[in-house]
């Protein structure tokens, strides 16, 4: 009997809804060989043929909100408003991809100086490329992955989060009903044992995987033994440093969004509050009072999450730290909580709390604010509330993220890359830069030849 890990189970009631079976073996090979023969059409096929499927894709993702939101709030128990703006998000990309790939991709001529001919970069596609995605934003992941790397020309085998498989299905379903070549996007259930044989295969040439520090390690080092490009997007504990304010109540509301974004299941969500000290007391009383009233009525992705996260709570608060919380938790319906009289030397400031809790640290100045923001083995984003301009860029050049945002909050685009620095893994996606993760760069270097003599 063909084994069943993926299964979408309503974090709400703990009940499974769907199973999908495992791919076997044969499967995995069959998405491979289909997405290689697709390979020649990524490169025989001209961008404009390309990006007008991909406004299709945008297309049918308009057409589809409903039901591919609701899909993923059965999933992981996202808020359904949100469910709703992620497919938005979606269109975006898609359409943001087809308006400006021709552009990005043109040749690139080259001033070659002293010598005669000509030079330019030309970026083709790589071929296979491999997409891992994660839970937290089933279709958002999967299309800043997606649209970027058909409009270059590759194929992609798509591997979904095993609680994810109907988002996973839709999506496929999409991209043949959006005029795809087969193979161009193939969704497939593998199991861990299979995707690792998966990057080995000579047939894929890239990977790029959304999700924990352990998965991207495991991932890395198997990409590495067989000479494959790799983009991580992994884990954040982003800093959100208040330095001054105008309106500390507009802040305290900027900072309360940042946190429950997703029920606070984001890897670029604010959860490191750092304020300096004329501000502490106030910021933590309404902050707090804020953040406790807005709890979430949405659970968390999981039981298992939910287990995960009252573990580091406990520990924190085993070492001197003081929790408050909006009441008590149900199964995967977790409170709103925050975290004070923490320091840099509490084992919890060096974590990432998935959930709608949030840790505040008392900050003496400038200097020591930046401090506690780069004590942590992530760097993905950041927040900088400032009323100087100055001291915003300054502080900005300061932090070790791939981020900075200031003075606002929820405010990636389509247009803006995102990725990040130290453990929170390499690579970007969104923007131009990713466009540029999985492109042969080739030049081409013509020589014109002298002009030959008279014959003799």
């Amino acid at each position: 009997m063909t084994e069943r890990l993926y299964t979408v189970t309503d974090p709400a009631t703990g009940q499974v809804v769907a199973t999908y079976p495992t791919a076997a073996d044969a499967d995995v090979q069959a998405a491979l060989t289909a997405a290689a023969k697709a390979a020649t059409w990524g490169r025989t096929s001209t961008v404009t043929d390309r990006t007008a499927l991909l406004r299709r894709v945008a297309d049918l993702h308009r057409e589809r909100r409903a039901e591919l939101a609701a899909t993923i709030v059965r999933e992981m128990g996202k808020p359904a408003d949100e469910a709703d703006a992620e497919i938005d998000f979606c269109v975006d990309i898609y359409t943001y991809y087809a308006d400006n790939a021709e552009r990005f991709l043109a040749d690139e001529p080259i001033d070659i100086g002293i010598g005669q001919g000509s030079a330019l970069l030309r970026r083709t596609p790589v071929g296979v490329l491999l997409g891992i995605m994660p839970w937290n934003f089933p279709a958002y992941q999967v299309a800043r992955f997606a649209a970027p790397n058909l409009a270059v020309g590759n194929t992609i085998v798509l591997k979904h989060a095993p609680q994810c498989p109907a988002s996973a299905a839709a999506l496929e379903q999409i991209f043949l009903d959006a005029g795809f070549p087969a193979g161009a996007y193939v969704n497939v259930y593998a199991t861990n044992d299979q995707v690792a044989d998966m990057i080995a295969d000579p047939r894929v040439q890239g990977v790029s995987l959304t999700g924990s520090e352990r998965a991207g390690s495991a991932v890395a080092e198997i990409a590495g033994r067989h000479l494959k490009k790799v983009v991580l997007e992994l884990g954040g504990s982003d800093p959100f440093i208040v330095l001054s304010t105008h309106d500390l109540d507009d802040t305290v509301d900027k900072a309360v969004a940042a946190r429950l974004d997703n029920t606070g299941q984001a890897c670029n969500a604010a959860k490191r509050f750092i304020i300096t000290e004329p501000l502490y007391d106030e910021f933590v009383t309404r902050f707090t009072h804020r953040l406790l009233s807005r709890s979430p009525g949405s659970p968390l992705s999981s039981q298992t999450a939910a287990d995960t996260l009252a573990r580091q709570i406990d520990t924190a608060v085993s070492q001197g730290a003081v929790y408050r919380s909006a009441g008590q938790r149900n199964g995967a319906y977790f409170p709103a909580g925050v975290l004070t009289g923490i320091t840099t030397d509490h084992d919890i400031a060096h974590r990432e709390l998935f959930g709608p809790v949030a840790m505040v640290f008392a900050a003496t100045d400038e200097d020591h604010a930046v401090q506690i923001a780069n004590d942590t083995p992530y760097g993905l984003g950041s927040y900088v509330f400032t009323t100087d301009p100055a001291q915003a860029q300054r502080v900005a050049d300061r932090i070790d993220a791939g981020m900075v945002f200031i003075n606002g909050v929820l405010a990636e685009s389509a247009e803006l890359p995102f990725g990040g620095v130290k453990r929170s893994g390499f690579g970007r996606e969104l923007g131009r830069p990713g466009i540029e993760e999985f492109v042969n760069k080739k030049l081409i270097r013509t020589i014109t030849p002298a002009p030959s003599g008279p014959d003799r």
